[in-house]
């Protein structure tokens, strides 16, 4: 696979809950940086903390809506929705992969917190009144 494919394929597998997909295309050195927040390292642990979190009544959703690559470098665009039981939160993702031997050894998130304020704040209303919600199918 090509480093876009390989991050494609990671993305839609965590979609999928393909944890084993998952725990596949992520490399054992792996850093994973959500900016602002500390950096996990290590692909199996990334992958038990993502089977663990997207259990039953959870769930994630990505919509990508620019992807570029460089060399081994992956630049995605995107909007993310997490599900936790009813509430459905969708917000802006931009994330850089490093992709060697068809594994990602880099995955750094950028996201705006207010952006996921009022994407928690919407999926709130959402609970109240379904026909505000924002699901995995309105991605």
């Amino acid at each position: 696979m090509t480093p876009e494919q390989t991050v494609t394929a990671f993305l839609h597998a965590l979609e999928a809950q393909d944890h084993t997909l998952v725990a596949t295309l992520l490399a054992p050195d792996l850093r994973y940086t959500n900016v602002s927040l500390p950096t996990i390292k290590g692909g199996q642990r990334v992958a038990t903390l993502f089977e663990k979190v997207l259990r039953r009544g959870t769930g994630f959703g990505v919509k990508i809506h620019s992807i570029a690559t460089s060399g081994d470098t992956v630049m995605t665009e995107r909007t993310d929705i997490i599900k936790v039981g009813p509430l459905y939160v969708r917000f802006w993702v931009c994330g850089t992969f490093q992709v060697r031997d068809g594994q990602i050894v880099l995955w750094r998130d950028y996201f705006d917190w207010w952006d996921i304020t009022r994407g928690t704040l919407r999926g709130m209303a959402g609970i109240a009144l379904p026909a505000l919600r924002t699901d995995m199918s309105t991605l």
